[in-house]
């Protein structure tokens, strides 16, 4: 059996997230629909990362096995032929048989973009905001979330999770010509967590608060206590991490 992994980009305006649902167009079942049209079998396509519905993708990572021999070069132009325009496959390779996209990942990162001045070319990947932002601040407010916490705050809590725990390795506020960026990269996500950090640091932001008003926010392990998310459209999957080599 063959292994292969791909790396793929999206636009995730058109569907109701990564992961195939019952009801509506996601990412993985136009994928795993192209490559059981190529393969002439049946596919479970593995994926890095459950993004939802809106939120992009810049490197989302996926794998899938095959008898099949693919060439592929070959094999990537055929199945980006299969695929709506707004869901590329930038590479594909073969992977040892036991690699699995979501539980061999080292780290995930993502981003995040907030504009006051969107344009006709970027209003669906960015969250329009008019209040003036300042990345120091954010920086400063941001501060207690690095490192291993229990982010129940910052999800909404789910009858079949029972752990909240997250490290964050890299949380970097930027600014990008009249954007402001939002880096962070961990472990794992929980669902929503960047969403609702960013609208949590930016809410603070507003306020006139600081980092003790975060962190009271984070040791309250309640999603109550933070504010709203901020709109899914900001969001990019920014690249998934595996050992060297893989």
């Amino acid at each position: 059996m063959k292994n292969y992994k791909i790396a793929i980009q999206y636009d995730g305006a058109p569907f109701f997230g990564w992961q195939i649902q019952a009801k509506g167009k996601t990412v993985q079942g136009e994928i795993t629909r192209a490559l059981q049209t190529l393969l002439k079998h049946d596919v479970n396509l593995i994926g890095a990362g459950r993004t939802d519905s809106g939120v992009h993708a810049l490197g989302q990572v996926a794998n899938f096995k095959t008898e099949a021999v693919l060439q592929p070069f070959r094999f990537l132009h055929s199945l980006n032929s299969l695929l709506p325009f707004s869901i590329r496959i930038r590479d594909i390779s073969e992977v040892p048989e036991d690699f699995n996209s979501r539980f061999d990942a080292l780290s995930r990162s993502y981003l995040y973009f907030i504009s006051k001045n969107p344009t006709p070319f970027n209003y669906q990947t960015v969250w329009a905001h008019y209040y003036g932002l300042d990345v120091k601040k954010l920086n400063e407010i941001s501060a207690p979330l690095m490192g291993r916490h229990d982010f129940a705050s910052f999800t909404k809590l789910a009858k079949e999770r029972d752990k909240y725990d997250c490290n964050i390795t890299a949380l970097k506020w930027n600014k990008l010509k009249d954007q402001v960026v939002l880096y962070i990269e961990a472990d794992r996500f929980l669902h929503g967590m960047v969403r609702a950090i960013t609208g949590t640091a930016v809410s603070i932001h507003q306020e006139g608060g600081n980092a003790q008003n975060m962190m009271a926010i984070l040791e309250a392990r309640d999603r109550k206590a933070a504010a709203m998310s901020a709109p899914a459209n900001g969001l990019f999957l920014y690249k998934v991490r595996y050992p060297e080599g893989v």
